[in-house]
């Protein structure tokens, strides 16, 4: 076979195939054919023409089913005249000459011209009327036209006019000849034809006679005419019907479509009556009479054209301005609107495009449970199914459901592609309000689903970054308002504002969806070295993948902030679109780091905005806002910086912010020449980027320089504004991000001596550089803020001052904070008077505010503001999508919460905070704060918080933190006064209980909190106070009692219980120990996480927290230990290590965790309700399969029997749910079949061990394990020696309800029967399979026909067993009994129920069974 060339085949490589195609022979897929050029009069080949001509004609290569004839040019090639070739013309010839020669007198084309005589025609002069004009001819004057018969088809009005006048005359019209001239009866209505018979053809109409060449060729056609008619008259129908059989078998069927074009064509209008008849009967086919009459030799291929198609072509050949016949009666009624003759255009009725002019049907007047397509209004709203709105709104369209107002999103989306521009933009103004109500949360109680997820599976996302590309500007101002309303939630940002001047409120999440681990098939095979990275896997991705997992990172990846320039730059929009721009590239700085520094780094965009919206100098200008200072724009800074300290660094050397804020921070805002509003907004965004520089200890020489003009602003803050004053919470907002900054300079400053020595002595360590500003700086500002919190804690009696102090009290007391920690670090520190200060600020400040009444009703709102608390009663909206996450923060001040006004966090956060710092300096005073903890609202509030079970998520992340901060300041609260107070003692469980429970809650971002529970709290004895009141004691007598009311025989581990939990007491400082070395790994994550909270900025390295991965610890951290040594040993070496071969500290460190676990378990059994009951199993087991013995030493052994009493109680066994894969596996089985190879292996037959394997042989749990023992693992039946009496689970749960699968039943038979399952070797095992066996071979329940023969094949073999033993039980077994010696009991005899269905099956007619041989053989054994 032939192969095609290839790009790199060379000449010898073509040549070679060329030699070989032409030795094939096989034929060309082209031929060489020469085609003459007709305009050069060359003739084709069969022409006989010299050799000369020929070799001047052109080789054409024809290709197989390529037209002849080439498609038009546009423009078109130039023509060759045919009769130039022909002409001779000299170059020296003259032009004038040559035009003389060719011209001719104008008697040459005058000559030819006869004059018609017109001698006896007569001259008709028109009528005279009394109107001044002629009457205007009008198209309703439709009497006085010709007919479309008569008038020829293609014809003028004023044609039509004269050929009727002429009819009127009794003349002939002029393009019709005399033997063809119509009668009168041709060009009746067809009203008046409807009935009567089709008029008898006269003339052929598909033959002329145009080509015969005989004088009368007319005359000819007529008479071959009527021999036609002549025969067809003399034939029966049958015989024509056979006729044109034959001649439609015989035809091309491309000749009888042109016979039957047309016939179409040359039907006269008076034939339509009979069209519209035959259409009226019911049938396809004519008469055969009009067949007779319309038939001619050459034309019968056309005798069963229907009629519908007949009618649809010649209205395909008609023009616009011929009429066509009328639509039936029937079709006229159906129709909207009736046509009337003198509409213009209403010849041709197109019924489907005049259905849109029907009246609108009625809208739904009942609601309906079926679901019907969203429709929306141009501002958003849903427009309910049954409303009705007037047309005029323009919400009603031609598309599907046209009675229903506004347009579905799919409608939405194909305006959007529209080429009107008006639509286009209408289409993304209305996306932009329906997703700007989706975030506020309005379709959630009425739509089902999420408008924004299905949007952005729709592809939206795309649209809007296509749009931004419109070269309108109105488009691309709606495409940018559009995109603002998907990614911005103003509330959100309202809150996060709100939030900055709380205790490390500075920092915040970033937005990235949750992680998904993805993992490559391609790159499982690959060494480590070979496999991609996360960067090269996210370039390899297109932007449809990288959007649908995270919105912002495609939006990137789609050049969106070079877009964004370019609009601002170049095309300069109006003021709104700017300030959408603006908080689009705030939402994107608060995605992660990575996205805010390639805002940093796009070509002039940041450039763009300090030049145009952040000058240093301007003019007011209602027309623009360019040149102006945007708080938008500060705000961008703002969050910028917040990513990183180099992204700050850049921002204030490198683009001129510190500039900036000496220009904006250096006057008062009513000097800026700004309006009010936004001057007050811009300062406070000014002093917010500065407390953000100041945190990480930049922008302190500005401190300096400004010291006057905050001293300024600081002065004017008790400037008292009334309540209905619309500045005053803008004047708030500036006053708490004034006192943000003043906190952030005074832990600077404090930070600035430990960094001079750091410098001194760090010989060539890295060490941050100290600050210029120092304590000193800063020392003054206390004094003067000390005041503004008295002042402010007095207006607490003004009710018009109330709320305004409310907000400002928590902020001051987070200053105090900061600089009563940084003082006790300074070499100033004067202890005596700091002490006396500290009894000073406690007993005139802190003390009357936490009194005052309007504080106590603030604390009664705590359990209703908390999130922790309340989780589950706010659930997440359907809006917030997994690729694009947000606060959901909609009608935030409609709800309780913790940002609302009567909301007590703040203040509580900010007193918690103080008196930590106060108590750490002045341990004297801790008593003083003993009322706080011990008040009504706050021991609800962590009575409900001990049993609380908050999701997580980053709508509530966020608040989640603030939250955590105020119960672990609670939780050091009551670790200092524990030891001091007996009152606040008697709460001591309840505060363990809370530590227990907040510890997996911790989020990222909070490691160094976490660190300080587990060395204060979790593990400490004072809030263990069972341990050192009786505690053990009580669990001894209440096991004791329990199995006297039992009656059991218990494993000899269970009276010591209560010596192990004395022993575990004793033992928590190094359970302590043990846990806090297995959580080294978050040393360096606890390092970052305490700079931050104690104030150490000059160590701070961004504000952005880790991502939201989950919290710190895993809910399970108990059993922290024993997985962490599976995974080291027990995973990699099978299990099979010794004691002595395990890492140094394994078995003190094993033992430690059990102690912990059996602790937890008596006495703080709420706190490990987080964990599953399989997953405490699973993790359990770990002490099994990590080696070969661990299990059998005895501090491990009686630990473990200790747990495994407590785990298989009632209730607890109750909840244990085996078919739910525990937390980081994949089934419960995968673990269970590892656990019995173990078994096989050690296990030596131990009977903890054996207790572990038989628990998942419950009835109730999978079969895979039950079968998985009797078929995989069933050698381990002889070692499996668990008696009934030591099983602390009740046999009735293996034995019932009895087995239905048919093959373990089988397998339970053949371990039994073949010796396998003895009851000496396996008690708890040979009860159940007995018993199982028992139940299916008597059982009188109707089965398949398989079942039955199963049973009764069994019940055979059984009866006749040699091993009578075996037979007694198998026949005599009654009912498990756990206090028997066989763990069962047996009938005396055979029931006569189950003796009769023995001989059934047996066939015995002789009952030779006989009971008193049962009773014999029984005595016998």
């Amino acid at each position: 076979m032939l192969r095609r060339p290839k790009p790199t085949d060379s000449e010898a490589d073509l040549l070679r195939e060329q030699e070989h195609f032409l030795t094939s022979g096989a034929p060309s897929s082209a031929s060489v054919v020469r085609r003459p050029d007709k305009r050069r009069g060359e003739a084709g080949e069969g022409d006989g023409q010299s050799g000369e001509n020929r070799g001047s004609q052109r080789d054409v290569v024809v290709i197989e089913d390529l037209p002849d004839q080439l498609p038009s040019l546009t423009p078109a090639p130039p023509k060759k005249s045919r009769f130039k070739a022909s002409r001779v013309t000299f170059e020296d010839e003259d032009a004038e000459e040559r035009l003389d020669r060719h011209d001719t007198h104008i008697s040459a084309v005058l000559s030819r011209i006869v004059e018609r005589d017109t001698s006896s025609t007569p001259v008709s002069l028109p009528a005279f009327t009394g109107m001044a004009f002629p009457k205007v001819l009008h198209r309703s004057e439709t009497s006085n036209q010709a007919p479309l018969s008569s008038a020829g088809g293609k014809k003028s009005i004023f044609a039509r006019q004269i050929a009727a006048q002429r009819l009127k005359e009794g003349k002939t019209p002029l393009h019709c000849s005399p033997e063809a001239a119509p009668t009168p009866e041709t060009s009746m209505d067809t009203d008046q034809c409807d009935a009567a018979e089709p008029a008898e053809v006269t003339c052929p109409r598909l033959v002329s006679g145009q080509g015969l060449r005989v004088p009368n060729s007319s005359g000819e056609t007529m008479r071959i005419h009527m021999e036609n008619q002549a025969k067809l008259q003399a034939m029966s129908q049958s015989e024509i019907l056979e006729e044109q059989k034959k001649l439609l078998s015989q035809l091309d069927p491309r000749l009888v479509e042109f016979v039957r074009s047309r016939k179409a064509q040359s039907v006269p209008s008076s034939a339509f009556p009979s069209k519209h008849l035959y259409d009226r009967s019911g049938t396809g086919d004519p008469p055969v009479q009009s067949v007779s009459r319309e038939s001619g030799s050459s034309g019968a291929a056309v005798l069963f054209q229907k009629p519908q198609e007949v009618e649809m072509e010649g209205k395909e050949e008609e023009e616009e301005e011929e009429l066509s016949p009328p639509p039936p009666a029937g079709m006229e009624e159906d129709l909207p609107v009736k046509p009337q003759k003198d509409w213009i255009h209403m010849d041709k009725l197109e019924p489907e495009k005049l259905e849109w002019m029907r009246d609108l049907p009625a809208p739904r007047r009942k609601g309906t449970k079926k679901a019907m397509q969203a429709r929306f209004d141009f501002t958003g709203t849903l427009i309910p199914p049954t409303e009705d709105l007037p047309t005029h709104l323009g919400l009603h369209h031609h598309g599907e459901e046209p009675e229903r107002a506004g347009y579905s999103l799919q409608e939405l989306f194909l305006l959007s592609r529209s080429q009107v521009i008006q639509q286009r933009t209408l289409s993304l103004s209305t996306l932009a309000n329906i997703l700007s109500k989706a975030h506020a949360g309005e379709y959630v109680s009425v739509l089902k689903g999420s408008v924004v997820s299905t949007l952005l599976d729709a592809g939206l996302l795309f649209l809007l970054r296509f749009a931004l590309d419109d070269g309108v500007e109105g488009v691309m101002s709606a495409a940018v308002h559009a995109l603002k309303a998907l990614l911005v939630c103003a509330e959100d940002e309202e809150c996060l504002d709100c939030t900055f001047s709380w205790f490390r409120g500075l920092a915040s999440f970033p937005l990235l969806p949750s992680a998904q681990e993805e993992e490559d098939e391609e790159d499982e095979a690959l060494d480590e070295s070979m496999k991609e990275t996360a960067k090269e896997k996210e370039e390899r991705k297109s932007d449809h993948e990288v959007a649908t997992q995270d919105v912002v990172k495609g939006l990137l990846k789609m050049k969106l902030l070079p877009r964004l320039r370019y609009i601002l730059e170049v095309v300069r929009p109006p003021p709104r679109v700017v300030q959408n721009v603006l908080e689009i590239l705030t939402r994107i700085a608060r995605h992660c780091s990575s996205s805010a520094t390639q805002v940093l780094d796009c070509p002039r965009l940041m450039e763009t905005v300090m030049s145009e919206f952040l000058p240093t100098s301007w003019t007011p200008s209602s027309q623009s806002i360019y040149g102006l200072p945007v708080a938008s724009a500060m705000k961008l800074l703002r969050v910028l910086a917040s990513s990183g300290r180099h992204a700050c660094a850049r921002l204030l050397n490198s683009l001129g912010a510190s500039e900036r804020l000496s220009c904006l921070l250096s006057a008062e805002p009513d000097e800026l020449l700004l309006e009010p509003t936004e001057a007050l907004r811009i300062t406070t965004e000014a002093y917010r980027l500065w407390a953000v520089a100041a945190s990480y200890g930049q922008a302190c020489k500005l401190y300096l320089d400004l010291y006057p003009a905050l001293m300024a602003a600081l002065q004017s803050v008790h400037r008292v504004l009334p309540p209905s004053d619309p500045l005053l919470p803008l004047q708030l907002q500036r006053l708490l991000a004034l006192l943000s900054l003043l906190t952030q300079v005074t832990h600077t400053a404090g930070c600035h001596q430990e960094l001079h020595a750091g410098m001194v002595s760090s010989d060539g360590e890295e060490c941050p550089p100290p600050p210029p500003v120092s304590w000193g700086h800063v020392t003054g500002l206390q004094a003067s803020l000390m005041g503004h919190l008295k002042g402010f804690i007095k207006n607490l009696d003004d009710p018009l001052q109330k709320n305004s102090s409310l907000t400002v009290i928590p902020v001051y007391l987070v200053y105090l904070e900061a600089y009563y920690h940084q003082l006790s670090r300074q070499n100033c520190f004067k202890p005596v008077e700091t002490l006396q200060e500290l009894e000073l600020l406690t007993s005139d400040v802190l003390l009357p505010l936490m009194s005052h009444s309007v504080v106590q009703g603030l604390i009664e709102n705590l359990k209703s503001s908390s999130i922790v608390c309340n989780g589950q009663a706010v659930p997440l909206g359907p809006e917030t999508t997994p690729n694009l996450p947000g606060l959901s923060c909609s009608g935030w001040r409609d709800r309780p919460g913790l940002v609302v006004s009567s909301s007590p966090f703040p203040l509580l956060t900010g007193l918690g905070l103080l008196s930590e710092t106060i108590t750490g300096i002045h341990k004297g005073l801790s008593s003083k704060f003993t009322g706080l903890l011990l008040s009504e609202p706050v021991t609800g509030y962590l009575h409900s918080c001990s049993r609380a079970k908050p999701s997580l998520s980053h709508s509530k992340a966020w608040l989640l933190r603030h939250e955590h901060h105020l119960l672990f300041l609670l939780l050091r609260l009551a670790h200092r006064l524990v030891p001091l107070d007996p009152e606040v003692a008697k709460h001591a469980s309840l505060y363990h209980q809370v530590a227990l429970v907040v510890l997996p809650w911790l989020l990222p971002g909070s490691e160094y909190l976490a660190h300080e529970l587990l060395s204060t709290i979790i593990f400490s004895k004072d809030f263990i106070s069972e341990g050192h009141s009786g505690g053990p004691e009580t669990v001894e007598l209440g096991e004791l009692k329990l199995h006297e009311e039992t009656q059991q025989h218990t494993s000899p581990s269970l009276q010591t219980v209560g010596a192990l939990l004395r022993e575990a007491c004793t033992q928590l400082p190094s359970i302590r120990g043990c846990f806090l070395t297995h959580l080294a790994h978050l040393e360096s994550s606890v390092m970052v996480s305490r700079d931050a909270l104690l104030g150490r900025n000059p160590w701070i390295k961004t504000h952005l927290l880790p991502e939201l991965s989950g919290p710190i610890l895993p809910s399970d951290w108990p059993f922290l230990p024993l997985v962490s040594l599976y995974e080291r040993v027990g995973v990699s070496d099978g299990g099979g290590l010794a004691v002595e071969e395990l890492p140094q500290g394994a078995l003190q460190v094993v033992t430690h965790c059990l102690q912990w676990l059996l602790l937890l378990e008596v006495w703080r059994e709420e706190a490990l309700k987080v964990i599953p009951p399989v997953a405490k199993l699973a993790r359990l087991s770990c002490v099994f399969l990590c080696s070969s013995d661990l299990f059998l030493e005895r501090p491990v052994q009686k630990l473990i029997w200790g747990l495994f009493r407590l785990l298989t109680r009632r209730p607890k066994l109750d909840s244990l749910d085996l078919n739910v894969p525990p937390p980081g596996l994949a089934s419960f089985q995968d673990l269970y079949s590892a656990l019995l190879s173990q078994y096989e292996a050690v296990s030596f037959g131990d009977r903890l061990f054996g207790c572990w394997v038989l628990l998942p042989l419950q009835r109730r749990y999978s079969i895979t394990m039950r079968l998985a023992v009797f078929g995989e693992h069933v050698g381990m039946l002889r070692s499996l020696g668990v008696t009934v009496e030591e099983l602390s689970i009740p046999i009735e749960r293996f034995t019932s309800p009895p087995e239905d699968s048919l093959p373990l039943l089988r397998l339970y038979f053949r371990s039994l029967v073949t010796g396998t399952l003895k009851l000496c070797w396996c008690p708890v095992l040979y009860v159940v399979a007995l018993s199982h066996v028992n139940s299916f071979i008597f059982s009188q329940d109707a089965a398949a026909q398989e079942v039955e023969t199963a049973r009764n094949s069994m019940l055979r073999k059984i009866y006749y067993l040699t091993d009578e033993v075996l037979r007694n039980h198998l026949l005599l077994f009654r009912l498990p009994q756990q206090h028997l010696q066989l763990g069962f009991d047996m009938y005396e005899q055979l029931p006569p129920i189950r003796a009769k269905h023995l001989e059934r099956v047996l066939g015995l007619q002789d009952s030779s069974v006989d009971r008193g041989d049962w009773e014999e053989q029984k005595n016998e054994k």
